[in-house]
């Protein structure tokens, strides 16, 4: 029977006022004084809500449920604490994270391994599927306090006796709405059952459905609720874009956009104080008036730092978050995110310094491959879609350079006095029987001296692929180009969905979901669109990566295309819990040459009508 309890909720609103949220700083938060260096040293200076409220409560033992959206500092919010109460001498795991996906496990650890890099003999593990079990099995032999995985993977280790929890005092669920949406919370369960009674749990989710407040109920100990009422927007004046970063260098991207976009005065927000004057120095060299505004400069410098942008004297200025609050400079016609913001609530601080005053602005975001779950973070806080931006190039940029160059010429013919230099170059020509036009050229690349005046584009990515899908009805098309349709042998009959599937080869074999095609469920295995000539590591992966306690055992489908008349929707997940191998057989698959794949449709039996996908909704980054 299930224990009710009735959780204390503490509902916290975002300050519209800097004043507000510079009440509380990390240092009033209790954290250890190596953890709070280490916080300073990454450019951390203001807690965000979801900080200042959960951090004590863990640091005092609490157990805590913590609804927040993606975006809101939420990882720093339990992992500062936790460090804060780790025993480094030990070697035996004292933490577990669980994570939705492959991605985000390796964010959060990558995010302990910075937070705790004062703290020596700290060591932290990332164990999700892709991975050589080799590699996982050593570092957990040797020995790890913080481990953060993937239900499924976690799962595997602890059966095969390889992640042992004995010594757990720390458990966090990062992202449980999202491990109940790819049908991952069975896993979770299990998981959470096999953990010693003394420990301390932290489960953050966006939403709280019926599914995640039982568990909460089960397992969690009078448990305080945090909830963050995201209060954020955003002017109609601001247009709103983001380039994600690849291709180019992040400092070579931003000078051709201020090379071709039309500004007045900007703002470049960066993470940290070292970087706001590296970057103002290297605009320098390339010839922008630019300064740094950062906490370690003089209050007087500072003060004349914003006069000068107002009036002209400068044209950019680099900040860190803190030293820009409360900036109003009405010149500001553009904002950069140079580095992404830690949490949404910043972007809109940031974003704000311009379009001010009824004035239109213009807000662009640096967006590395990593951070897309901040972009949807931050478009869910401000309910606003942000346009992707493509960075000008190298035709158009030199397309400037001459036109500028041109202009240069025909302004000093218009309102110089040149009879001189007529009279020099004339003898010059007539001395040395050169053209006019070639005399011209020589000065002109005189003029423009080492700089280069013309770029070189950068070597494009592929970054599309097709997307066609089947239509209803008829007989289903073969996989679009660049995909190769697959057979794995788990099917309706095991309980599994579309959003299993998805999930489990999203992070097993580190296949983004946005290149796992049309997926068909029938009774006893599944055929799904993958891109062609996979490598033999990412196939083996996949042959013995488990869905619904099931594997894979994926190969090409060779049945030819299948016959639709059922539009059945993907069911969700029943019976036991993913995994659970207990009191269930492997279900063989029949031989191909009878298999329901190769019959007319007239023939087919009515039990192997598909469960299909084709036209599978749009989901978030698996």
């Amino acid at each position: 029977m299930l224990r009710r309890l009735l959780i204390p909720t503490v509902a916290i609103m975002p300050s519209d006022t800097p004043a507000a949220a510079d009440t509380i700083t990390f240092d009033d938060l209790g954290l250890a004084p190596l953890i709070l260096a280490a916080v300073k040293a990454v450019g951390y200076e203001i807690p965000s809500p979801i900080q200042a409220a959960t951090i004590p409560l863990i640091l005092a033992g609490r157990d805590v449920v913590g609804q927040a959206q993606t975006g809101t500092g939420k990882t720093a919010a339990f992992a500062l604490p936790l460090l804060s109460r780790l025993d480094v001498n030990s070697r035996r795991t004292q933490a577990l994270i669980l994570a939705p996906t492959r991605e985000l496990a390796i964010q959060v650890a990558e995010a302990l391994q910075s937070y705790a890099s004062h703290l020596p003999g700290f060591n932290v593990l990332p164990i999700y599927g892709g991975q050589d079990y080799r590699g996982q099995l050593a570092a957990l032999k040797r020995g790890v306090q913080v481990v953060v995985g993937t239900p499924g993977r976690v799962m595997d280790h602890m059966r095969r006796g390889t992640l042992k929890l004995d010594d757990l005092t720390h458990l966090v669920l990062d992202e449980a709405d999202e491990m109940l949406r790819m049908g991952f919370i069975d896993d979770v369960e299990w998981v959470m059952s096999q953990m010693p009674a003394k420990r301390q749990i932290a489960l953050f989710s966006a939403t709280m459905p019926s599914a995640i407040r039982r568990i909460a109920t089960t397992y969690l100990t009078n448990p305080e609720q945090v909830t963050i009422q995201t209060k954020t927007s955003t002017a109609i004046t601001i247009r709103q874009r983001y380039w994600m970063a690849r291709g180019l260098n992040k400092l070579d991207a931003l000078t051709r956009i201020l090379e071709a976009e039309p500004f007045d005065g900007m703002i470049i927000f960066v993470r940290t104080k070292l970087v706001t004057t590296e970057l103002a120095e290297k605009l320098q060299a390339r010839g922008y008036a630019a300064a740094a505004l950062n906490g370690d400069i003089a209050q007087a410098q500072r003060e004349r730092t914003v006069e000068q942008l107002k009036n002209g004297r400068l044209d950019i200025v680099i900040a860190t978050d803190v030293a820009a609050r409360g900036l109003d400079v009405e010149r500001i016609s553009h904002v950069i995110n140079y580095d992404i913001p830690h949490d949404t609530e910043a972007y809109v601080h940031r974003i704000g310094r311009t379009g001010r005053a009824g004035r239109s602005g213009d807000a662009i975001l640096f967006v590395a491959p990593r951070e897309k779950r901040m972009l949807q973070a931050i478009e869910r806080a401000t309910r606003q879609s942000i346009e992707e931006m493509g960075l000008p190039s190298a035709e158009n940029i030199n397309a400037l350079r001459v036109d500028r160059f041109m202009q240069k010429i025909t302004d000093t013919l218009a309102g110089t006095d040149l009879s001189f230099f007529r009279k020099m170059l004339q003898e010059y020509v007539a001395k040395h029987d050169v053209s006019e036009i070639d005399v011209a050229a020589a000065l002109a690349s005189q003029l423009q001296g080492d700089k280069p005046l013309l770029v070189k584009d950068a070597p494009k990515m592929m970054t599309e692929r097709p997307q066609s899908r089947d239509k209803p009805g008829g007989i289903s098309r073969g996989p679009d180009t660049g995909m190769q349709r697959y057979r794995i042998e788990v099917g309706r009959q095991h309980g599994v969905s579309a959003g299993n599937i998805v999930g489990a080869i999203a992070n097993e074999a580190n296949i983004d979901s946005a290149n796992i095609g049309r997926i068909s469920i029938y009774p006893e295995f599944t055929t799904v669109d993958l891109p062609k000539e996979m490598p033999d590591d990412v196939v083996q992966c996949l042959r013995t990566t488990r869905v619904a306690g099931q594997p894979l055992n994926i190969s090409v489908h060779e049945g030819g295309d299948m016959p639709i008349d059922d539009r059945e929707r993907p069911r969700k997940p029943r019976g036991k819990p993913s995994g659970d191998k207990a009191g269930r057989k492997p279900v063989k698959a029949k031989p191909r040459a009878s298999n329901a794949s190769a019959k007319p449709a007239s023939a087919k039996p009515a039990s192997a009508k598909p469960t299909l996908t084709g036209t599978r909704e749009k989901r978030g980054k698996v």
